[in-house]
């Protein structure tokens, strides 16, 4: 580690001195060429056409540039002499004009480029203004957030509901073809603000404020090697426009509310951004029921449960970022961010009713009270050195990360005779900290004149410390003190200190015609100190990981892809598996971690084709992936029928299945986009024992389907619809649900403002989600009841104004990739608590 800190404090020194050293070489430009594409009959703006550099006598594209949505593009990096600009968009012939440079220090205003209709028929092209919400790459699918208004007023677990190969649960828990062993980046590096639950960082992050999500299935060795299925970054709106400019949008529903300020300023050099997100969460209604039967010494015993359900919620995200070119090849990076997370649960008229062979042993009335809070800090400052060879780039980046969560329970246990005299009232406080450093250093760099062979490689290191610190009080009557209870298992402190150091390189090359191979090769070694403060030890064996990938597609006629894959990938337990604090929020189903589980490996295998027919966009992707060491839950039967719920590497997992996804753009008012998700899960965790063998297999599938059409005068209708099917797990099944929304938007001044009305679940007022467990000895099923209907209003606006920039500036960021975190809930019985304590990050 001290090593790697030397080489990186080098590196970064010797690429500062280099920085300020640094004069413009001869070739280098300042200058640009300008331009405006407009529709030669109508004197409409071509938004979004492609600008194109060919040196005259070549068919070699040497630089170019893509419009903005008012027509304007700007092109820069190119060298002396004469050229043809080609000006290309789809449903236009090529615009051509001939560029003659003299210099390299001075603008070339080429003032207004018409564009000729190719006259081809308009529902076979797609057609201006409304553009593409999905996008294929060789290693990633995009979809671009920005240009779905139906999320407005919303937040990231909106969005992502609408993404291609996601599926997002009621609760905001987010799996990638069935799997929730995914890594998500918010602008290609981990938060804190995820670090306790991906599905409570979705909900801080507002729907407006994102541009696009990538979905990238088969990762590369730059990325850590965590996350079975792969990878999700959320990419969030930035500009490199000079000016200023400030961005309000609010909302207010039947469930919720929220307000956001987002301010950026560009001045020269300098760049800044300063703005906050807020979310209230309320009148999050249900309800909650279980039937538990377990059989101990061939006795059967009967547990019926039910409550009322509410929920509220405030999130909250502020940030603070600052750029400066130093000059045309350097750039510095600076941020600050905190988040806050505070959640309230209750359930009330909690009964539970206890039997022992049919017959009633006894009946308790209940509250219980959860708390979870959370707050969290984010810095980093970050270096790049580029160089006057296009592609070739040095970075070196950092980021200290803490995150504080107050996690605690209350259970009131009211007298049977009297159910309005409180017996006792039990309280579980774990309070933890996460903290960690990270340092990374990446080279890239081109190996021919094209560009197309580029090596990249690099090193990093992760320092993580995690604590838990969990007691169990207990208090007589409603008046009496909260009293410690002298229990190892229910009073103590847990240290969980982690060291990553990781080193990769990745090969991409051009083979044949038409085909592109990325190879690579990543090494990860584990360090891990557990303790604890009283009577148990923890004593885990450090590791070494060898992840290899591969990616490789071939481009057809007509822009048709394919695309095949290979990865390794490998899955460290978070706090939540590892966390010993046992959770008796609900007595009759307890729970606790293992602070000595290994990580999970997993092979995964990918082959994908994309289509366009017409103004039809298909995406075809089989996979295949297998689990080893899987964490698996084991569910044992206790005195009083109480199931205890801990987690061990047992077990197997197969998933085999097929993803289609189309958009579909019908008119120049109406577009369509949709997709199926379907697999076959087997999972086996491989005991012969026959109280704790278990195996399941069978389909799960899940669709969508969102739908735009234009109205006159500004005005948007949009509907959405999603459903998921009973979900496969070892010992039972999940159940499945469905939602839907209708969303009408209307944009005014110029597009600087825009006001939307929503309804969400509208045509019922409650749905249920059926879960079971079935083992040898357990059986349970229990249904969790939401009350979801919505209605909401949404007001955004823009005040200022910014013009464009020519300068393109890079920013690099840490990629923490390496944890298993799991979606809320999972491995629970019921819609309750999770474990206390806040995970490891997973970022």
């Amino acid at each position: 580690m001290k090593n790697l800190l030397n080489l990186a404090l080098a590196f970064f020194f010797v690429g500062t001195s280099m920085a300020f050293a640094q004069q413009p070489q001869a070739g280098a430009t300042s200058g640009r060429i300008i331009g405006i594409a407009k529709d030669l009959k109508t004197g409409e703006p071509v938004g979004y056409a492609t600008a194109a550099l060919y040196k005259i006598g070549t068919d070699v594209s040497t630089s170019g540039a893509v419009a903005d949505g008012d027509g304007v593009f700007y092109i820069t990096g190119y060298d002396l002499g004469e050229y043809e600009l080609h000006l290309t968009f789809l449903g236009y012939e090529t615009a051509k004009r001939t560029v003659n440079i003299n210099t390299l220090s001075s603008e070339i205003n080429l003032g207004e480029i018409g564009m000729s209709d190719e006259g081809v028929a308009l529902e076979e092209v797609t057609v201006q203004g409304q553009r593409e919400l999905i996008e294929e790459r060789v290693d990633r699918t995009i979809y671009k957030a920005e240009n779905d208004k139906t999320t407005a007023g919303g937040d990231g677990t909106d969005v992502l509901r609408r993404v291609p190969m996601l599926s997002v649960d009621l609760d905001g828990n987010v799996s990638m073809r069935g799997s929730s062993n995914i890594l998500v980046l918010i602008n290609n590096r981990p938060s804190a603000i995820a670090a306790s639950s991906i599905s409570d960082a979705l909900k801080q992050i507002p729907a407006d404020e994102i541009k696009a999500v990538e979905v990238i299935t088969s990762p590369s060795a730059k990325y850590d090697a965590e996350g079975t299925s792969g990878v999700i970054n959320i990419v969030t709106k930035k500009n490199n426009l000079q000016g200023a400019t400030l961005n309000v949008n609010t909302g207010f529903g039947l469930r919720g509310s929220n307000l956001g300020l987002q301010g950026s300023a560009r001045k020269g050099k300098f760049g800044f951004s300063l703005g906050g997100f807020g979310r209230a969460g309320y009148n999050i209604l249900g309800g909650f029921e279980n039937t538990q039967l377990t059989n101990r010494a061939d006795t059967l015993y009967t547990t019926l449960q039910s409550a009322d359900t509410e929920r509220r919620d405030v999130f909250g995200r502020y940030n603070f970022g600052v750029d400066y070119d130093i000059n045309q090849y350097n750039f510095l990076t600076a941020a600050v961010n905190f988040g806050l997370r505070n959640s309230k649960n209750w359930r009330t008229n909690f009964l539970t009713e206890n039997y022992k062979e049919d017959i009633l042993s006894g009946i308790q009335s209940r509250e219980t009270y959860t708390l979870d809070n959370s707050n969290s800090i984010d810095v980093s400052l970050n270096y790049t050195r580029t160089f006057e060879k296009k592609g070739r780039e040095l970075s070196l980046l950092t980021l200290y990360s803490t995150n504080d969560r107050e996690n605690e329970f209350t259970n009131t246990l009211f007298d049977n005779q009297d159910l309005e005299e409180i017996f006792s009232r039990t309280k579980n406080i774990n309070p933890s900290k996460n903290e960690e450093f990270t340092v990374q250093l990446d080279y890239v760099t081109p190996l021919d004149e094209k560009g197309n062979k580029i090596l990249e490689y690099g090193a990093k290191n992760i320092l993580r410390k995690a604590y838990s610190d969990f007691s169990y009080y207990l208090a007589e009557g409603a008046d009496g003190e909260y009293v410690e209870l002298e229990d190892a298992d229910l009073n103590n402190e847990f240290s969980y200190d982690q060291n990553v150091t990781a080193g990769y390189a990745s090969y991409t090359t051009p083979v044949l015609k038409n085909y592109t191979l990325k190879a690579g090769v990543r090494y990860e070694y584990t360090n891990i100190n557990a303790d604890f403060k009283t009577e148990f030890e923890a004593d885990i064996p450090s590791y070494g990981t060898f992840v290899p990938s591969l990616n490789a597609s071939r481009r057809l006629k007509n822009g048709n892809l394919i695309k095949a894959a290979y990865n390794r990938r490998i899955q460290r337990p978070s706090l939540r598996f590892l966390n010993p604090n046992i959770d008796t929020s609900n007595p009759q189903q307890i729970s606790k971690g293992n602070p000595e589980l290994d990580p999970e490996m997993t092979d995964n295998y990918e082959l994908g084709y994309s289509t366009f027919i017409k103004s039809t966009t298909l995406n075809f992707t089989g996979f295949y992936r297998n689990t080893t060491g899987s964490i698996q839950p084991i569910r044992t039967p206790l005195a009083n029928n109480v199931v205890s719920t801990e987690y061990e590497n047992i077990g197997q997992e197969q998933a085999v299945g097929a993803n289609i996804f189309f958009n579909i753009n019908i008119s120049n008012k109406l577009s369509l986009n949709g997709g199926t998700d379907l697999y076959y899960a087997m999972l086996d965790n491989g005991l012969t024992d026959p109280q704790y063998a278990a195996k399941n297999d069978g389909f799960v599938i899940s669709g969508r389907l969102f739908g735009n059409y234009t109205l006159p005068k500004n005005w948007q209708v949009q509907v959405f619809s999603f459903a998921r099917g009973r979900q496969v797990q070892l010992q039972g099944s999940s159940g499945g649900f469905a939602m839907y929304g209708l969303n009408f938007n209307k944009q005014f001044d110029e597009k600087r403002g825009s006001i939307g009305f929503g309804a969400e679940n509208f045509l019922m007022k409650e749905f249920k989600i059926k879960n079971e467990i079935v083992t040898p000895t357990i059986v349970s099923n229990d249904i969790n009841t939401m009350r979801n209907m919505n209605f909401k209003v949404n007001f955004s606006y823009r005040i200022g104004k910014m013009s464009m920039d020519q300068r393109t500036r890079r920013r690099k960021s840490i990629n923490n990739d390496d944890m298993k975190e799991g979606g809320d809930g999972g491995g629970q019985m019921e819609g309750g608590q999770t474990g206390g304590g806040a995970p490891v990050r997973n970022k």
